[in-house]
């Protein structure tokens, strides 16, 4: 979107949580909204940010998987697409191309309907108890399932990726006095350069995203 184009959304409070970002105009399905920005660390230096707030129980981290080695921390020079919330029934998808992360819409989006994708946590070995005591979702979907992180009975919706998980990390066995750590990263598509793709359709407290991608 060029600087003289009408925004397509804007910032506010949102009933998800904490701010969010809203439709100003119609959105046709395949939209690309926008590209998530920020400064580009090694994994090392992306967990060593944010290891204090892990410690004392925060958890709004705005951390982006792009591969194995790179990570997109939002809260370093990033923009508006930090403020994209989770939803169980999205009506957006985060996609990489060429190690660059989009957001892009899956469905045709009203004006002022809140731009949602799902986060789909990797499961740590967190049942459903402490999956949604300690990572609730409160997007108000049908079909919610009480927490950004996939349950053990779920399957994810597309490969599950080494990066998304510190290899460091203890068992789930191990952290029963403590809230879980908050090293992971929403998920999303990989394509093919050059190709756009055809979105499916539906089926930043934030870990970091895990995206699927597009080479």
């Amino acid at each position: 979107m060029s600087s003289t184009e009408e925004p397509l959304f804007e910032v506010r409070n949102s009933p998800i949580a904490g701010s969010g970002a809203f439709a100003l105009r119609p959105i046709p399905r395949g939209t690309r909204l926008i590209e998530y920005t920020g400064e580009r660390v090694s994994h090392k230096v992306a967990d060593s940010r944010y290891d204090e707030a892990e410690e004392n129980g925060l958890s709004h981290v705005v951390l982006f998987t792009v591969d194995d080695k790179i990570v997109i921390d939002a809260g370093v020079g990033g923009n508006d697409a930090r403020f994209i919330n989770h939803s169980c029934a999205p009506n957006c998808e985060a996609v990489i191309v060429r190690k660059r992360v989009f957001i892009d819409a899956i469905r045709d989006i009203e004006p002022g309907e809140e731009l949602a994708y799902d986060y789909e946590m990797q499961n740590d070995g967190e049942d459903a108890e402490t999956a949604r005591k300690f990572w609730p979702c409160r997007c108000g979907a049908p079909n919610c399932r009480g927490t950004l992180i996939l349950l053990p009975e779920e399957k994810p919706k597309k490969p599950a990726r080494k990066a998304s998980r510190k290899s460091s990390r203890k068992p789930a066995a191990r952290r029963k006095e403590r809230k879980p750590r908050t090293k992971r990263r929403p998920t999303a598509k990989r394509t093919s350069p050059g190709k756009r793709k055809t979105p499916a359709r539906p089926a930043k407290s934030k870990r970091r995203a895990s995206p699927r991608s597009r080479r």
